[in-house]
C-alpha cells in the first residue's frame, strides 16, 4: 500500500501546514485519520521490515562505528556491502548488534509478562543479561544491581550517561508494537526508557519509537518525523535540534552535507558523558538523533541512500542507519526491501541473535502479537484478517531537562593509583573521577570512601568485573560553587588489586 490515507499526496506540497485537507474532519490534526485499517499480512509484512530494516541497517555502518568523530564519512570511501555479508558479522562479530539483541529482551520480558509487565522487570532482565554494555547502559546496570531502580537509575544525578543514545537505538520495539499509537509508544518509552536515560537522552528513543508508530499509516516521510516530533516538549534542546533539521532540510534540499555542517555547528557539544566532553567523541543522543533524521529526509524513500547517509554522519553509524533504516522498512514493509539487502539477511534470520534466543523470524512474530494486543488494548479491533487501529494524535510527554547548571570546564588527567593520592583539588560545583580497578579475581568488589571537603560524600561499591563495573568511579553534581577537595580511604585494600584514578571531569555553574 504506497498512499494509506487519501492526505497523503497533498501533503508533500503542504506539510509545514497544521492539515492538509480541509475536508478531514473530527480530529485535531487532519492527516492522521481516527482509525485505520489494515490486513493481517501488511501488518506483518511492516514488522518485518521495521526489524529487517535495522539489521540491515546496523551491518552496513558496522566497519564505520565510531571512526568519523566529528567529520562525516567522504563520498570517496567505500563501505563494503557483498552477498553473505550479514552471515559474516553473526559468524565473526555478534556484538555488532547490540541495538537488536537489547530491544528483544524487552520483547522478551513483554511476552513473558504481558502489556503490563513493571518496570522493574524489565530492569532486571536487562541488569542481569550475559551482554556486555557500555555508558548509560552500563551505569544503569550498576544502580539496578546496587538496587537503584527505575526512574533513578536513568537519572543523570545518578548516571552522568543519561543523554547517551542508549535508550534511542533500543527504542525500535516500542514502535513496532504500536503501529499508529504514538502516544502508546511513549507511554512504554516512559517506563522501558527512563531505566538508562533521561531529558535529552530519553528523547531520543521517544522520537524513534513515535516514527515508527506513524510509518504504519504513511509513507511521507516528511509527515512522519514532523508529526512525530509533536511527541517532544518544544522547549527541549532535543526538539529545537530536530526542528532545525527540518529547517535546514527545506532550505538545502540537494545538500545534506550542508545540513550536517550546521547541525555540527550548532548542535555537536556534548556536556553529559565523561568520555564525550572536550573531544570530537559524541555518543549523546541529540546530535546522533539528528544524523538519523537527515538521513531520512534526504533519503528520500530510497533504501540504499537513507542508511548511507546516515552512517555518512559519522559518529555512531551503525546504530544511526539501523535506525534510519528500521523506519524505513516500516514504511515499506519487507516486501518492497530491495532484494540485494535482504539476500545477506534470508541466510540468518532463523538464527538466534548473540545472547538471546531470538531469531528474526521469531522477533518478526513476537512483534506482530504484542502489536495485536496493544491495538486492542487501545481501543482497536481484531477481526478476522482485519485490523482496525484506533490512531493517535501525538502529545507531547513531559519535560525534562539533565545536568542543568553544569558546565564543564576543564578535563585534567591524574593517571596514578589511589594510594598515591593525598588529595585532589577543584574549583566548581561538580565533579567526575574517571578510572577502574584491577584485580585478578571478578569477584572482588573495592570499598571506598570519597571524602569532599573533608566530610564524606559515599561509601562506593567497585565491582572488578567487567560486565557489573561502575562506569566512573565518582562524580558528584550541584556541590556549592568554589574551591573543594577530594580525598579517598580505600576500606578493604588487597595484595594485587589496585584502583586507578585516570582523570577528572571539572564543572562550573553555567558561565
Amino acid at each position: 500500500m504506497k498512499h494509506l490515507f487519501p492526505c497523503t499526496l497533498l501533503f508533500a506540497a503542504m506539510w509545514l501546514m497544521e492539515a492538509c485537507s480541509p475536508g478531514t474532519a473530527g480530529t485535531n490534526h487532519p492527516c492522521i485519520p481516527e482509525t485505520y485499517t489494515i490486513s493481517k499480512d501488511s501488518l506483518l509484512d511492516k514488522i518485518k521490515g521495521g526489524w529487517a530494516g535495522q539489521a540491515i541497517g546496523c551491518t552496513y555502518g558496522g566497519p564505520t562505528e565510531f571512526k568519523y568523530c566529528g567529520t562525516m564519512i567522504q563520498d570517496y570511501v567505500p563501505i563494503e556491502w557483498y552477498d553473505g555479508y550479514i552471515k559474516w558479522w553473526y559468524d565473526n562479530v555478534p556484538g555488532l548488534y547490540d541495538d537488536v539483541y537489547m530491544d528483544l529482551t524487552f520483547v522478551d520480558v513483554f511476552d513473558r509478562l504481558g502489556l503490563d509487565a513493571p518496570a522493574d522487570s524489565f530492569a532486571m532482565a536487562f541488569a542481569t543479561a550475559e551482554y556486555p554494555l557500555w555508558h548509560a547502559n552500563q551505569a544503569a546496570r550498576y544502580n539496578i544491581l546496587q538496587g537503584i531502580m527505575p526512574p533513578a537509575s536513568g537519572h543523570w544525578m545518578n548516571n552522568p550517561h543519561a543523554c547517551d543514545l542508549d535508550y534511542q537505538i533500543e527504542a525500535d520495539y516500542a514502535g513496532l508494537m504500536s503501529p499508529g499509537m504514538p502516544n502508546a509508544a511513549s507511554g512504554i518509552a516512559d517506563k522501558i526508557g527512563h531505566i538508562m536515560t533521561y531529558g535529552d537522552g530519553w528523547y531520543g528513543g521517544v522520537y524513534v519509537g513515535a516514527m515508527y508508530s506513524l510509518a504504519f499509516l504513511s509513507d511521507d516521510i516528511g509527515f512522519i518525523v514532523k508529526e512525530a516530533l509533536k511527541t517532544i516538549p518544544q522547549e527541549s534542546q532535543f526538539y529545537q535540534c530536530m526542528s532545525d533539521v527540518i529547517r535546514w532540510h527545506q532550505q538545502y534540499p540537494d545538500n545534506w552535507k550542508q545540513t550536517w555542517f550546521e547541525c555540527e555547528k550548532k548542535w555537536s557539544t556534548d556536556i553529559g558523558c565523561p568520555e564525550g566532553v572536550f573531544v570530537p567523541y559524541n555518543i549523546d543522543a541529540t546530535i546522533n538523533s539528528a544524523y538519523i533524521l537527515i538521513g531520512l529526509l534526504y533519503g528520500e524513500g530510497d533504501f540504499y541512500k537513507t542508511m548511507d547517509i546516515s552512517t555518512r554522519c559519522g559518529q555512531d553509524s551503525d546504530c544511526n542507519p539501523a535506525s534510519a533504516a528500521g523506519i524505513l522498512g516500516t514504511i515499506l514493509g519487507y516486501n518492497r526491501i530491495p532484494d540485494q539487502w535482504k539476500r545477506s539477511l534470508k541466510e540468518v534470520e532463523d538464527r538466534n541473535f548473540a545472547y538471546t534466543d531470538i531469531s528474526l523470524n521469531k522477533a518478526y512474530q513476537l512483534s506482530f502479537g504484542q502489536a495485536l494486543q496493544m491495538i486492542e488494548k487501545n481501543g482497536g479491533t481484531v477481526e478476522g484478517d482485519l485490523v482496525t487501529i484506533q490512531c493517535q494524535q501525538p502529545v507531547a510527554v513531559q519535560y525534562e531537562k539533565a545536568f542543568e547548571g553544569m558546565y564543564p570546564t576543564g578535563k585534567r588527567g591524574i593517571n596514578k593509583k589511589i594510594t598515591d593520592i593525598q588529595e585532589l583539588e577543584f574549583n566548581g560545583n561538580g565533579v567526575v573521577i574517571r578510572g577502574n580497578v584491577n584485580a585478578s579475581d571478578e569477584e572482588y568488589v573495592a570499598e571506598v570512601e570519597l571524602y569532599i571537603d573533608g566530610q564524606l560524600a559515599e561509601t562506593a561499591q567497585l565491582p572488578a568485573s567487567f560486565a557489573k563495573r561502575r562506569y566512573e568511579l565518582f562524580w558528584k553534581y550541584r556541590l556549592t560553587e568554589g574551591k573543594h577537595t577530594i580525598a579517598f580511604k580505600w576500606l578493604n585494600p588487597q595484595q594485587g588489586v589496585s584502583i586507578q584514578i585516570s582523570e577528572m571531569l571539572v564543572y562550573n555553574a553555567r558561565k
